[in-house]
């Protein structure tokens, strides 16, 4: 694709052509996710929501693109890094999250020290005041994906909402979690 063809695809766009957008995925899409999303995050899954999301923000934020002698894919691939990133950041704290709570989930009634199983129970009991104060839905959210250990698709399926839309409740559950944890 020539500078002269992107400057005409860009010009529709700011129009609000969205076909002008799909002409952009079609040529850099791959291209993106292969070099600037998938190196950084190379969850399959995670890597293709990246890019999906790379090309909304583009088209919410196409009025600030200046074209100035170089490829909209510059843009994009800084556009597509930055959420890959973001994601990247996003998965490790819901990791040690998860982690956490699957200590928890691990108590076991017998066989422990008395202070240590003491310990674990009052730890157990924090998490459960702190789910309390949070809204119904982030707990529920919590409960089954970090404590029930089921999959994203299961706990998106008993919510009845999108795998995406779970990956979204998830991250604002551990978002209000942190806040309230421990309470206070």
């Amino acid at each position: 694709m020539t500078l002269d063809q992107e400057r005409a695809l860009v010009a529709r766009l700011k129009k609000g052509d969205r076909s002008a957008l799909s002409d952009i995925y079609k040529h850099y899409g791959e291209k993106i996710y292969r070099e600037a999303i998938l190196p950084r995050l190379p969850v399959v899954e995670l890597a293709e929501d990246v890019l999906a999301t790379t090309f909304a923000k583009a088209m919410e934020k196409i009025e600030q693109f200046k074209i100035e002698d170089k490829s909209i894919f510059f843009w994009l691939r800084r556009i597509a890094i930055n959420l890959a990133m973001d994601q990247h950041r996003r998965s490790i704290r819901d990791q040690k999250i998860e982690d956490k709570a699957k200590v928890l989930a691990e108590i076991a009634p017998g066989g422990e020290r008395t202070d240590r199983r003491s310990e674990k129970i009052e730890t157990q009991e924090l998490v459960e005041e702190s789910l309390a104060m949070i809204k119904p839905r982030y707990a529920e959210a919590l409960r089954l994906r970090l404590i029930q250990d089921l999959d994203r698709s299961e706990c998106a399926e008993r919510l009845g909402i999108t795998v995406g839309n779970f990956d979204v409740l998830l991250y604002r559950a551990t978002k209000a979690f942190r806040d309230k944890y421990p309470p206070r």
